[in-house]
């Protein structure tokens, strides 16, 4: 198999996560990929058409995409586990999705200051999609601490992902601040050998 891959992406992040707790990081080849929404650059479109990262081209079918459907694939084909059965499994599905959309909304944040003209950004845009992430960061303070602080399961390391995205390229919004107990959480996790080995380099 092989997994195009950016050390930057945060839903890249999300399946080398996943290899690594499950053990099995070797067994993927590993292609790097880069683009924008402006300039595909290398991204794999033959294997995505929709141009973006992670893909993974399997060996017994057409490549699959996006990080969740991929997670939820080598989950399987893997036997890892880390989708619960029974009802913890709704909760880590609800986990992944919040933290799928706070990377969303903060990467979108990224691109209005990145790739957009300065002539032509809109600062209240780019504060709606912190408006998103802000109510997503408070959902996990306020409703979900103690299903983090369980076994760990996919819907943790989205949440690891997300948080540590925030920290890479919205550093100087301090997402912590009135989160102290997500943000407890989130330094004893980041500590794992899987967080540590994928933290993004600064580019």
């Amino acid at each position: 198999m092989r997994l195009y891959h950016s050390p930057t992406s945060p839903f890249v992040r999300k399946v080398m996560v996943l290899l690594i707790e499950s053990g099995n990081e070797g067994r993927i080849d590993i292609v790097h990929a880069a683009g924008s929404p402006v300039d595909p650059g290398t991204m794999p479109l033959a294997q995505n058409p929709l141009g973006k990262i992670p893909a993974l081209e399997r060996d017994d079918g057409p490549a699959i995409y996006d990080s969740r459907v991929i997670c939820r694939y080598l989950d399987d084909r893997f036997g890892a586990g880390l989708y619960p059965s029974g009802p913890r499994l709704w909760d880590a599905l609800t986990l992944e999705a919040t933290a799928d959309g706070i990377m969303d909304a903060a990467i979108l944040m990224v691109y209005e200051s990145r790739i957009r003209p300065e002539d032509k950004r809109f600062d209240p845009w780019a504060e709606g999609q912190w408006a998103k992430v802000e109510r997503a960061l408070d959902a996990l303070e306020s409703r979900w601490i103690a299903t983090l602080s369980g076994p760990v399961d996919m819907g943790q390391i989205a949440v690891g992902c997300a948080l540590g995205y925030l920290d890479f390229r919205l550093h100087d919004r301090d997402w912590r601040g009135t989160r102290p107990q997500l943000a407890a959480w989130y330094a004893a996790f980041a500590d794992r050998r899987s967080m540590l080995a994928t933290v993004p380099a600064a580019t």
